[in-house]
């Protein structure tokens, strides 16, 4: 079933967890709040929420390189303890991390990274190519907010689905370490480097190119 943005909003408030994450136990509970709170608590999303709020500043700096120098990653992800930092577990996901960075290319961690100025000229661009379509003026901005939401799912490091496993997307992957592992762990920054960026060359799929490597 359809829910309406004020559940939405309420349900994060209790639990913390994504948007996302809370629309569809929503829509699993059929509106409930008291059973989506349930559905987020099975998946462990409500626990991980509650663990958010603590202070992160352990971790690794992880890096990757692709293609024999092609691209290059910087990754700093965060934990609670040097304990933590230092484990397989916590290196694992820092380097897969990295790795989906080098195949993805996000420009931003979170969509709350994203400038107001690109995101109002993303919008307008969004408009007039909807306005060219023929669409009717009054459902334009419904259609730009949704066309936004997938701009966020291409730029968006947390939004974007994860190269290992499509089903899922990078915040869902990060929530459930932090639920397995047990403290909160937070995507803090990262950098990426490609050769001859901004330079006029061949274009490769760097998705199939990295995923080749790591069935290797």
């Amino acid at each position: 079933m359809a829910v309406n943005a004020s559940s939405v909003k309420e349900l994060r408030e209790k639990t913390g967890a994504g948007m996302l994450d809370c629309k569809k136990a929503l829509e699993e509970a059929n509106g409930d709040i008291s059973k989506a709170i349930e559905v987020l608590r099975e998946k462990g999303l409500a626990a991980a929420a509650n663990k958010a709020g603590r202070v992160a500043t352990e971790g690794v700096v992880e890096s990757y390189i692709h293609g024999g120098g092609r691209i290059g990653v910087l990754v700093e992800i965060n934990c609670e303890t040097d304990f933590v930092g230092k484990t397989d577990q916590f290196k694992e996901f820092a380097r897969d991390i990295a790795m989906h960075i080098a195949a993805s290319n996000p420009r931003y961690v979170a969509r709350e990274e994203v400038p107001q100025e690109e995101l109002e000229k993303e919008k307008e661009i969004l408009k007039a190519q909807a306005l060219n379509e023929g669409k009717p003026e009054k459902i334009v901005e419904k259609m730009v907010e949704g066309r936004i939401g997938k701009y966020y799912e291409e730029f968006c490091l947390l939004e974007q689905s994860f190269i290992k496993d499509p089903d899922k997307t990078i915040a869902t992957l990060l929530k459930e370490k932090i639920s397995t592992i047990g403290e909160n762990i937070s995507i803090r920054r990262f950098v990426r480097y490609e050769l001859g960026e901004g330079m006029e060359k061949k274009v490769d799929n760097f998705v199939e190119e990295v995923m080749a490597q790591v069935k290797n």
